[in-house]
Formats: structure tokens, C-alpha cells, sequence
């Protein structure tokens, strides 16, 4: 969310600067409503200050011992008046400011000066590629019919117990996708510096809103019918939270965490992309990388952060490439995003298999997440610290491209080396 002042100073400056990215917002309505409250709340400071006047007025008259004058000032039109006209101003403010709350909610984020300027993913750019995708022998499958074939995955039975866009992992299957998270977050704790948290998967319409998931994209969430709480969309929503209405102590940057959770995605608006297989599912697992930073530090913490969902693929021996998302690309509550996408021989392409944004002050500013100075003095204004998450990695999307690059003729998959010790040394998935 954008400072209020700074919306009413700048608002056709930050017009502009968003272009299309802001082409859904009432600006014109905002507008109104930012000069109805800037008004509004000048007459009530000076109702105020009037009230504060006769007040004054009143006890000083009481202390002269006049107290019939007291009570006649008491008993003026203008006294009688002010108190209940000051109580309806201020219910029109209340009002006015929800007003205000409902368009700047859903004002994205501005992009950095890095990012480039597009309207679609065509207009992202290649930062670097890892790997050389490998060259097969043969044709090689698509990863559901891998899975299919070697008895691990199962559509129709989720269908049946669920619907479309969920999935049935079993046997190896089952096990490959539960290495690759202990695989992750073993390397995330132990090797790069972050703690692990465990959260709750129900959130508050509080934290959704904090984030930036609410209220704009209520209609790709799932919600509870009896209770307001929502599925999350990921752990970065829990996560962050976890420093809602706090001041952290500067020293204490950067914060690191990771978490391991099952995500929930309605899909809205995607029917008719990735309809067979793991790409898209309404349920997936995910380990996240989230991080609190100084506004000095946090692109420097954003291309570590990017390095560390890196490592991943590199320990897997997956190639991949890495691409800056451009303005018309980028998700609403980023400053600047890296999406790492990793190749699939099955359709010859890049896809991402995660995102890592840096979010400046736009989340800590709506789940109000500050830090301050340890240096012992009083006068040290706080600021909001700069939030940054990123996927270390989504845990289907690589079971995808594990079972693709690792696929051999006679239709059995080779585990990397690395996951062997989380599958009791298996070497190799084969048809049971």
C-alpha cells in the first residue's frame, strides 16, 4: 500500500508511472475522496481548536470564581452545537477514509528503476542460463506419462476423489516429492542461513490483506464458508505476518525464513492452460523463502535470495534460465521480480518454476512492519523494513522436471544423486 500523503501529493505522478499496470484503478474517484478527507480534516482540527478554546474559556472563569459566566458561555449556541457537529464529522471522515482504503488497496506496487518496461511476458529479459538441456535418443514423454506409466501418478483417482487440477503421487511417486522437501529445507537451514517455521495453513483476512491478496484477488483464493479464513496461496502470506505490528530491532536485519506448506490456488481466469499434469493444480507443495531487510540492503538480500532457490536446480542438475519480469508481467504487490524457469524436453520450453520479488515497503506499510535503531536513543524514528519471498522451489514443478530430464528409454527415471540419500538409496524408479 501507498502512503496516503504520498498518494494525495503525487497521485498523477504515480498515474503515470504505473501506465497499464493501473489501468483498473478509480483514480478520479480516488482523487475526490483523498481532497473530501485532506478538507474534512481541517475542519475538524479547527472544531477542535474552537471546542479547545471555550473549554479553556470555561475553566478559566471557573478558577475566577464566575461561575454563572461559565455556565452562560456553557449554554451558547456555538458550545452546544460543536460537540455533537464534531462526532458527525468525524463518522464522515471514518467513512470517507474507507472509501480512500478500498481504491489505494488496490493500487500495485511501483516497479524499481531496474525493471524493464513491457506489457507481457514478452517484454521480460534474460539475465543468465544454467545447464544445457539435455539431448535425448528417443522422444521423450511428457512427465504425466511417465508417471502414469511407472504407476507413481494418478489423475483419475484424484478426479474421482476430488476433481480436476489435483494429483495422486504414490509409491516413489509419493516419496520423491516428500525427499525433495526435506532436500530443500535441509539445504535452506543448514547451508543458507534461513530458520525454519511450520505455520498455519488457515489464515485471517488481516494477513491476506497484508500481503497483498486481498482485496483484489479474492476470487483466485479459497475461502471458508462459516469462518473468514482463507486457504493460503502460499507461505509467504503466514510467514510474513509473523512480524505484523511489530517494530524489529535494526540489528536483527536481515530475518530469513523458510517454510514448507501445501498452497491453494483457485486457478481463476487459467482454464484451458496446463488442463493434464502437475503444472497447475488447485493444491501444491511448496518450501518458500521469505526475508526482513533494511531498504539499503534489500536488492542485495533479493539476488542472494534468488541464488539460494538457484542452488536447487543446480544440486538437481536441472538447466534453467533466469528472467526479470517486466512491468506488465510482474505480480501486484512486487518492485521487482527474477522468475526462475526451468526446462521441460517435453515442450521444448522454459517454464518457471519460481519467483523471487523484492517489495520494497509495499507489504510492511499494510501489515505495518517496522524496525529502529538499537543505539540507545529515544528520538530514532522507526521505518518500515522492505520484504522480499521467493520459492525455494515449488515442489511438483520439480518432481516435473526431475521425472522429464531424467527419463530413460526403456521408460524408468534416474533419482539425482543428491535426493539418493532421502529415498533410501534409490538409484532409479522403475514400473513395480
Amino acid at each position: 500500500m501507498h502512503d496516503l500523503r504520498y498518494l494525495r501529493d503525487h497521485l498523477d505522478t504515480l498515474r503515470a508511472q504505473l501506465g497499464p499496470r493501473g489501468a483498473d484503478i478509480a483514480w478520479d474517484d480516488l482523487r475526490n475522496s483523498l481532497e473530501d478527507r485532506r478538507n474534512l480534516t481541517i475542519k475538524i482540527e479547527q472544531t477542535r481548536h474552537e471546542i479547545k478554546k471555550f473549554s479553556d474559556e470555561i475553566g478559566r472563569l471557573m478558577r475566577e470564581k464566575k461561575a454563572a459566566d461559565a455556565e452562560k458561555l456553557q449554554e451558547t449556541q456555538g458550545m452546544r452545537t460543536m460537540v455533537p457537529e464534531i462526532g458527525a464529522q468525524e463518522e464522515q471522515l471514518r467513512a470517507i477514509e474507507q472509501q480512500v482504503s478500498n481504491v489505494a488497496l488496490r493500487i500495485p506496487n511501483l516497479p524499481h528503476s531496474s525493471v524493464p518496461v513491457g506489457s507481457d511476458s514478452s517484454g521480460n529479459k534474460e539475465e543468465r542460463r544454467w545447464g544445457e538441456p539435455q539431448q535425448f535418443s528417443f522422444k521423450p514423454k511428457t512427465h504425466w506419462e511417465i508417471g502414469e506409466n511407472l504407476g507413481i501418478l494418478d489423475f483419475d483417482r484424484a478426479a474421482k476423489i476430488a476433481g480436476a487440477r489435483f494429483a495422486v503421487l504414490t509409491g516413489a511417486g509419493a516419496r520423491l516429492e516428500r525427499a525433495l522437501i526435506n532436500y530443500m529445507l535441509d539445504l535452506h537451514t543448514t547451508q543458507h542461513g534461513y530458520r525454519e517455521v511450520l505455520p498455519p495453513l488457515l489464515v485471517n483476512r488481516s494477513s491476506m490483506t497484508a500481503t497483498g491478496q486481498l482485496p483484489k484477488f479474492e476470487e483466485d483464493l479459497f475461502r471458508l464458508r462459516d469462518e473468514d479464513y482463507f486457504l493460503i496461496p502460499t507461505a509467504e502470506v503466514p510467514v510474513t505476518n509473523l512480524h505484523r505490528d511489530e517494530t524489529l530491532a535494526e540489528n536483527a536485519l536481515p530475518i530469513r525464513y523458510t517454510a514448507y506448506t501445501p498452497c491453494f490456488r483457485r486457478e481463476a481466469g487459467s482454464y484451458g492452460k496446463d488442463t493434464k499434469g502437475l503444472i497447475r493444480l488447485h493444491q501444491f507443495n511448496k518450501v518458500e523463502l521469505v526475508s526482513f531487510a533494511k531498504p539499503d540492503q534489500s536488492y542485495e538480500e533479493l539476488e542472494r535470495l534468488t541464488s539460494h532457490a538457484e542452488a536447487i536446480l543446480q544440486d538437481l542438475g536441472l538447466p534453467y534460465r533466469v528472467v526479470t519480469l517486466c512491468t506488465g508481467d510482474m505480480g501486484f504487490s512486487a518492485a521487482k521480480t527474477y522468475d526462475i524457469e526451468v526446462w521441460l524436453p517435453s515442450q521444448n520450453h522454459y517454464r518457471e518454476i519460481s519467483s523471487c520479488s523484492n517489495f520494497e515497503g509495499f507489504q510492511a506499510r499494510r501489515a505495518n512492519i517496522r524496525y529502529k535503531g538499537t543505539g540507545g536513543k529515544k528520538d530514532t524514528k522507526s521505518e518500515f523494513v522492505h520484504t522480499l519471498n521467493g520459492s525455494g522451489l515449488a515442489v511438483g514443478r520439480t518432481v516435473v522436471a526431475i521425472l522429464e530430464r531424467y527419463q530413460q528409454p526403456d521408460g524408468s527415471v534416474t533419482i539425482p544423486e543428491v535426493l539418493r540419500q532421502y529415498m533410501g538409496g534409490m538409484e532409479r524408479i522403475s514400473k513395480a
